[in-house]
């Protein structure tokens, strides 16, 4: 069933899970998030993100993620992660997404409390949620997720919030888009701060590659949304490369991939403890 954040975050925030939002580009690894979640019977997030949409459009992705929520045995959100342009969320909004994040923490402080805002109130005309972000979420390949004075304070978490309405919150506090090349140092204590001054969901973005004790800490932290598809990539990558290194067909392949992207997200959900929500 097709539902919005709200739906499914306060009861995961209550009781101290996460929630996966799991990024798709074709309906490939669409078809694997739903079937895990279906098997795990855990609620799921599910989407697509501006930087992603040279690899799956829009328009053509959108009806199939609609589809598979709508007719999905668990609660299914469709989010629509990182939206950098008004144009892009809006359309995802008309295509039926029922979640926008909209994220202009790259620029002006100011611009990004103005923009964020305004998109609650569009969105929320919908029917649809909204999730914004403060401080700066780096990229893994740079390194830049270590820069400590990036990091969301209590005291801008709260403000953002009061300012904007947003329904869920991205915080930094260490993590970094992609594949990370050194472990990364998370800032738990500064996380369960922000937890204790403002009752928003948070989310935690650049999730693949974490250890599973940073999920655990982060999650019993208070973190109740946490971003996934970095993962989902290697899983996929890796059982075509093993099904080509066996002289599998081309659909044989497929299904493999399918497998073990189903496989990953699975392993999440239980790291999660979304297992068996739904």
């Amino acid at each position: 069933m097709l539902v919005n954040l709200n739906d499914v975050l306060k009861k995961a925030q209550a009781e101290h899970y996460g929630l996966g939002l799991f990024n798709t580009t074709d309906t490939d690894m669409a078809e694997a998030v739903i079937a895990a979640a279906e098997e795990m019977n855990s609620p799921v997030v599910i989407g697509t993100a501006e930087v992603l949409l040279p690899f799956g459009e829009l328009k053509l992705i959108a009806p199939s993620l609609k589809a598979l929520a709508e007719r999905a045995k668990v609660p299914v959100v469709l989010h629509y992660d990182h939206g950098l342009t008004f144009d892009r969320c809006i359309e995802a909004l008309k295509l039926g997404f029922s979640s926008i994040m909209f994220d202009g923490s790259a620029g002006d402080y100011e611009q990004n409390l103005k923009d964020t805002a305004e998109m609650v109130k569009i969105a929320h005309s919908f029917g649809a949620t909204v999730e914004g972000e403060i401080g700066h979420v780096g990229q893994a390949a740079t390194g830049d997720g270590e820069h400590t004075d990036m990091y969301t304070t209590p005291e801008e978490a709260k403000a953002f919030v009061e300012a904007t309405g947003v329904d869920a919150l991205a915080i930094a506090i260490g993590t970094a888009h992609g594949a990370y090349k050194t472990a990364p140092k998370l800032d738990i204590e500064r996380l369960k701060e922000i937890r204790a001054t403002i009752d928003t969901p948070l989310v935690l973005h650049g999730g693949s590659g974490l250890s599973d004790d940073d999920f655990r800490n982060t999650i019993a932290g208070g973190i109740a949304k946490v971003n996934i598809f970095t993962d989902l990539c290697l899983a996929g990558q890796k059982a075509m490369e093993d099904g080509l290194a066996q002289g599998k067909g081309y659909l044989e392949i497929r299904n493999m991939k399918v497998e073990e992207i189903k496989k990953a997200v699975m392993k999440k959900m239980e790291l999660f403890g979304s297992k068996g929500k739904a």
